[in-house]
């Protein structure tokens, strides 16, 4: 069921994205009021958390029943002997489902509040505490072992240390203050750790904070899905072309059991020692990451030899993962969206530029694939589309496994490429409402349906290249 408000957008934004949903081809199939119908639900979903958590299993270090022992002894720690089901997905075998259980109605407010960043708002709803940095407001009497009520301030408008906060606020649960109102605002350098642990959330998912760390990656369903659709193969060359923070870097190395050599290319320097960082915590040797812009990763020049560092020789790789930066529409729960028309737009031109690369390094032969976690026709279908026109050597494949539902028309792909994308769309089931009774009398096969529908919103995309002629 729905609780919060649907997401705020400008209004610009939201009409433009309503073109895209209620579009020529969509209202012939399916006529305006159900277009238009689907358009709102969609809105009103993306401000609520998926139905479940999704963590990867790191199988390159250990099996994923001794780490799905591991965990369900975690959870009943987390949550003080409630048995939640661990789900194993059947078709992504590395792969582990934890329900969320709520919304939860009955949560008495506190008269001690505080007011937390959007940003940290949306963590909190999928299992997280809040950190010290997050907290923007709190009760003027608010000490250390309080009980407090947390809200997210999810337009931004709430000043950093008020003691009260009257706009526009979403209760996100209870929580203990870990510190007083004056440590937190005493002007001293930002404090880092807990600020407040969360005891009862709206929505009960787990904390993956430090959990496991060497055997799980925490990653939404569809990301997970990408690289098994890419399905790379020991012994391969392969490049991640925009790989930041490393969660599909590391799962191409261990479905290639660390055999072969994993590129991992990204321009910001931090996110580069990230992936590093997260390659070594798991135990993975095949990957190299290297500070880089991907849409400068072709080497024009034949005559210096990089020795394997970018830029890279045309027909390098045998196959190429392009998860592409994007307007990050379909992330979930996100209840407000500050972007400008110009800077949604922004990500198709950039895109088309890191494709454009991605094609020139793949022999021939190989595959590419193309994702994004965005809801967009402009950075998905129309991307699908000008790519088949502009490259005439890539062919749209089939992809294993489907999981996702078919693409989404108006970018004038007919239908039987639309069914050879997978396209994730939040609004496809209803919101549901799950406690521990709903859990136990569930049947496993519709959890697992549940967990495939209620996603974030995701595109992929699988090409190959054909031979040189």
């Amino acid at each position: 069921m729905s609780i919060f408000p649907k997401i705020s957008l400008r209004p610009e934004v939201e009409n433009y994205l309503k073109e895209g949903f209620v579009n020529k081809e969509i209202v012939t199939a399916l006529g305006k009021q159900e277009a238009e119908r689907k358009f709102e639900t969609l809105l009103k979903h993306l401000s609520h958390p998926p139905s479940f958590t999704t963590v990867r299993v790191n199988t390159h270090l250990a099996s994923v029943q001794h780490v799905k022992n591991l965990l369900f002894d975690e959870l009943q720690k987390q949550f003080n002997g409630l048995s939640v089901p661990i789900l194993q997905h059947p078709d992504l075998q590395d792969v582990l489902l934890i329900p969320v259980i709520g919304p939860r109605k009955n949560i008495k407010k506190q008269q001690c509040e505080a007011i937390v960043g959007a940003q940290c708002g949306n963590a909190v709803l999928r299992g997280a505490h809040v950190y010290a940095p997050g907290i923007v407001s709190a009760s003027k009497f608010m000490k250390a072992g309080d009980v407090i009520s947390v809200y997210s301030d999810i337009k931004g408008k709430c000043k950093k240390g008020a003691r009260e906060f009257d706009g526009t606020k979403v209760f996100l649960g209870n929580g203990i203050s870990e510190l007083s109102r004056k440590e937190i605002f005493n002007g001293l350098p930002e404090l880092k750790g807990m600020g407040i642990r969360m005891t009862e959330p709206v929505y009960l998912s787990p904390s993956f904070d430090n959990v496991l760390p060497r055997y799980l990656f925490l990653q939404n369903l569809p990301s997970a899905l990408v690289t098994h659709v890419l399905n790379p193969q020991p012994g391969e060359k392969i490049l991640d072309l925009c790989a930041a923070p490393g969660g599909k870097t590391t799962h191409i190395a261990a479905l290639m059991h660390d055999q072969g050599e994993v590129i991992a290319l990204d321009k910001i320097f931090s996110k580069v020692e990230k992936i590093k960082q997260n390659a070594l915590l798991l135990g993975l040797n095949s990957i190299r990451a290297f500070c880089f812009d991907g849409t400068k990763a072709v080497k024009l020049d034949m005559v210096e030899d990089t020795e394997g560092e970018p830029p890279f020789l045309p027909e390098s790789f045998d196959r190429i993962l392009l998860d592409a930066p994007c307007s990050g529409m379909g992330q979930r729960p996100n209840m407000a969206c500050t972007w400008s028309l110009k800077e949604l737009a922004s990500y198709q031109p950039l895109q088309r530029k890191l494709f454009t690369a991605a094609v020139q390094l793949l022999k021939p032969e190989g595959v590419l694939v193309y994702s994004t976690c965005t809801i967009t026709l402009a950075e998905n279908e129309e991307q699908v589309a000008w790519a088949l026109t502009k490259f005439p050597c890539l062919q749209l494949q089939p992809q294993e496994p489907q999981i996702g539902g078919e693409g989404m028309r108006g970018a004038g792909l007919s239908c039987e490429q639309l069914k050879q994308l997978q396209r994730f769309d939040p609004s496809a089931v209803p919101l549901p409402d799950t406690d521990m009774d709903s859990l136990r009398e569930a049947r496993r096969e519709d959890m697992l349906r549940l967990a495939n529908k209620d996603s974030i919103g995701f595109f992929i995309a699988k090409f190959v290249k054909c031979k040189s002629t």
